[in-house]
């Protein structure tokens, strides 16, 4: 294999390894032990999927747990397009998390993250749809590439390629681009730009995961014939960790927060069903690597290491893992004698970190702050101590990007803790800390990755980094670390966060988007924050030329690292309906600086710092507003509140305990957020002290939810019944099916170029079935489908009005579609609409 395809895979193997949190390891004797066990099992499974949450931990775990086979987890997309149970964030910065979240999840199940460059454009009916949004070419692309790097025996798919318009789009999608693959990945002529840093593969077999859910409930997969079904018996009991092979999977599936799908582990047998659907038949249906050489034999030169591996697992002594140091480094020895080939490279960086284990050899690189800046001179401090009896040297320290090497000669006696002063100067060219794949902008399916390496890495790609070269039984071995930074909290003691590199100063426009109805000038604040000491230069808001900014520039000038100022500036309006991009711009030292620092910090997951360019949407439209105080009930959390503040409403944010007549009586309308229904179980016990508010005179508007874990069944003051109907093509046409109605005309005559525009979605989790004093006011659906008419529904209840919809709104408003805000304008006017004459709403 050519040197370069041997330093890429290295890179790969660092870059998807169980990946170190930003704490250093510290594993136990048993840990160890397992670790050294999967040592010598020389076995692979690809599992691939649609998005995050769609792999079956419970497969994985065991796979990676009971097998010891390097197990990967192959999700096409990063979850951008789905909902948020624990924030605001949506669409790239969603996937941001769900990123993490796997990445979280993967360390507990013991398998390794992989992605495409799909990006999860929102719920699709079909794959064709799927396919054609995505770009097919890219995904298969991009599946074939994991395949060769992972090189797995064996590729279990989620979903069945053969029944399209079953589930999800995307889904289906993923299945059949597994299946397309099978065959291509072995084919030289296929994707042959890839051959630069990789090899053909043919995996073995292939295999489709069956589940209950398949076949439409419990008792109908129990009584289906699984006889040509292979069975993994998964229900094992981990005796050594004390836990289920169920209880490690729960606890990697309540990863997924932000999906809200924490799970409660069990215990006892469990069955895993897999139909062979490509490659070599098996005899032996419980075993899926039947035929296939799992042990060192299957690398030329092995056997020898097998057989060593094999007595260190026999001899291992839990109260002292040092004793079994001086066979490991023989054997890591004998790892690097082999010829270059794939198995040498994954198992090179599997025994280093064994060695370091078993020496309680404890290695960190902190910095001196959490940020830096291209070109800054960055303090670090190391720390090594080796706590065992094993003689360990510190040979010697090589910081990297710049790649100096600094000798240490030091022994590291047992549980003397060395400490090391260091300083690196960051080249001018480093790259910003940021997730990679959004560094580009993409297109609505796709997400930019120009470099073919960087493909398919799960998390941000960190730079600063140190090398410890230490010897350890005569036998040196280089131990890579990034730099983190590290506190104490004084409520949760030692905490850790990556060393960022972040741009020299940021700008950040306040209001993501501004609404100007009168043609008045308005005042825009600008945050400016300084990425380090003594900056100082101008600032600028860049507007199309029909809006007028004043001034043009405002200098700033900003002595301390983080410190942050608001810059105001006066915008006016061009007099006609006008939309534009605002981008706010720092100039320092004639060098132009364009991002805004979004920090997502959630304590399940690593924080991370996201660079998005400073921009904001302007709108100049006619949208007609009544005065009116609004109270907003949040749910899984959306940015609606701000939007109704930006129209010029009063908003309070009503707590569940607030929800009282006495709190309410100042009010005109009650908004619940975006599954409010399903994750805040105060309300089952308001329900009566809100449809009195309505009862009374006023207006309530209920927002989306999903029809399961709704937490009180009386959702509405009449029977309404939440489906999975949605409308997933942003542009299907809308049809007004009351079009005198008050809420399609006061104040804002609403049309059809309303709905013009809207992204994503038209709506989700529509009722199909409702009460007759509901009216539903417009209808839409997806091509090929019937029409769905529980968008909008309005009933008058009392002398107010009840309201529910399933338009996506929460996605809307932030994204500044302009009818999404005159029809909530007239949503929250019902009650004045029908005060006007020309505007009561007809028996």
């Amino acid at each position: 294999m050519h040197k370069t395809k041997i330093q890429f895979l290295l890179i790969f193997l660092i870059s998807f390894q169980i990946l170190l949190a930003q704490k250093p390891q510290k594993p136990n004797s048993v840990e160890i032990y397992n670790q050294i066990q999967k040592l010598n099992f020389l076995g692979s499974v690809l599992y691939i999927a649609a998005h995050p949450d769609d792999e079956n931990t419970r497969l994985i775990s065991y796979l990676a747990n009971d097998q010891k086979a390097r197990t990967g987890y192959l999700s096409l997309t990063r979850g951008d397009g789905g909902q948020n149970l624990i924030g605001p964030q949506l669409r790239e910065l969603l996937g941001v998390i769900r990123t993490q979240e796997l990445i979280e999840a993967r360390k507990i199940d013991g398998g390794e993250q992989f992605f495409s460059r799909a990006n999860d454009f929102g719920y699709s009916k079909n794959p064709d749809e799927t396919l054609e949004i995505w770009d097919k070419e890219k995904v298969l692309s991009d599946i074939i590439w994991a395949i060769r790097k992972f090189q797995p025996d064996v590729i279990i798919n989620r979903f069945d390629h053969r029944s399209p318009g079953t589930t999800h789009g995307h889904h289906t999608a993923s299945a059949m681009l597994s299946v397309e693959s099978f065959d291509l990945t072995n084919n030289s002529t296929v994707f042959p730009e890839q051959l630069q840093l990789v090899q053909p593969w043919q995996p073995k077999r292939q295999f489709f995961n069956h589940s209950w859910w398949f076949y439409g409930s419990k008792e109908k997969f129990d009584s289906a014939d699984k006889t040509n079904l292979s069975t993994l018996q998964t229900g094992v009991y981990y005796s050594n960790l004390g836990k289920s092979n169920q209880e490690i999977a729960a606890l990697s599936r309540s990863c997924h927060q932000s999906q809200g799908f924490g799970s409660t582990g069990t215990r006892g047998e469990e069955t895993e069903y897999l139909e062979l659907i490509n490659g070599q038949s098996i005899k032996d249906k419980s075993n899926i690597f039947e035929g296939i050489d799992t042990s060192w034999n299957r690398v030329k030169g092995g056997k020898e290491i097998g057989e060593l591996l094999t007595l260190i697992t026999s001899q291992f002594d839990f109260n002292n893992p040092s004793a079994s140091i001086p066979n490991l480094a023989k054997a890591y020895s004998m790892i690097q004698s082999l010829e270059e080939n794939h198995w040498k490279t994954v198992k090179s960086e599997e025994i280093k970190n064994i060695i370091a284990g078993c020496s309680g050899l404890y290695l960190e690189a902190v910095a001196q702050n959490q940020e830096a800046t291209p070109g800054s001179n960055l303090k670090l401090k190391l720390e090594a101590i080796n706590r065992s009896a094993a003689k360990v040297q510190l040979m010697s320290v090589t910081t990297l990007p710049d790649n100096k090497k600094t000798i240490q000669n030091k022994t590291l006696n047992p549980n003397i803790s060395e400490s090391i002063n260091l300083e690196l100067v960051l080249p001018q060219s480093i790259a910003y800390t940021q997730p990679y794949w959004l560094k580009e902008k993409g297109t609505e399916g796709m997400y930019a990755v120009d470099e073919q390496k960087n493909i398919g890495i799960p998390d941000v790609l960190r730079e600063v980094k140190v090398i410890f070269n230490v010897k350890i039984s005569e036998v040196e071995i280089p131990l890579e670390r990034s730099v983190v930074y590290k506190y104490n909290d004084p409520v949760k003691g030692e905490m850790y966060n990556y060393l960022d590199i972040v741009p020299e100063v940021t700008t950040s426009i306040i209001d993501k988007v501004s609404l100007f109805n009168n043609g008045k000038s308005k005042a825009v604040a600008v945050k400016i924050k300084a990425g380090k000491d003594g900056v100082k230069g101008t600032l600028q808001l860049e507007l199309s030329k029909s809006w007028m900014v004043t001034p043009k520039s405002v200098p700033f000038q900003l002595d301390k690292k983080g410190m942050e100022q608001l810059i105001y500036f006066e915008v006016t309006p061009p007099s006609e309906p006008s939309e534009t991009i605002a981008k706010s711009i720092a100039i320092v030292d004639n060098k132009k600086f364009d991002k805004d620092q979004i920090i997502i910090d959630y304590p399940h997951i690593t924080k991370q710092q996201v660079l998005k360019p400073s921009e904001t949407t302007f709108l100049k439209m006619d949208l007609k507003t009544v005065d009116k105080r609004i109270g907003y009930i949040m749910g899984a959390g959306d940015e609606v509140p701000e939007s109704l503040t930006q129209m010029g409403y009063k908003v309070t944010l009503l707590k569940p305990e607030e929800i009282t007549p006495e709190k309410l009586e100042s009010l005109d309308v009650v908004i619940t957020g975006i599954r409010a229904y399903n994750t805040v179980e105060e309300l089952a016990n308001k329900q009566s002290v809100l449809f009195d508010f309505v009862k009374g005179g006023k207006t309530m508007l209920v927002q989306y939810n999903t029809p399961n874990t709704i937490v009180n069944g009386t959702l509405a003051p009449y029977p309404l019944k939440i489906s999975n109907d949605r409308v997933t093509e942003e542009n299907a046409e809308v049809r007004f099916l009351a079009p005198d109605h008050p809420v399609l005309n006061y104040p804002n005559k609403i049309s059809s170029k309303d709905f013009e525009g809207w992204k994503q979605e038209q709506g989700l989790y529509y009722p199909n079935e409702f009460d007759k004093a509901f009216t539903p006011i417009l209808s839409s659906n997806d091509k090929g489908e019937s029409p769905k008419k529980g968008a909008l529904l309005v009933a008058p209840y009392g002398k107010g009005h009840y309201i529910y919809t399933g338009l996506s709104l929460f996605r809307e408003l932030p994204e500044g579609v302009s009818g999404a805000y005159r029809l909530l304008s007239n949503i929250i006017s019902l009650k004045a609409a029908v005060t006007v004459p020309s505007q009561k709403i007809k028996p």
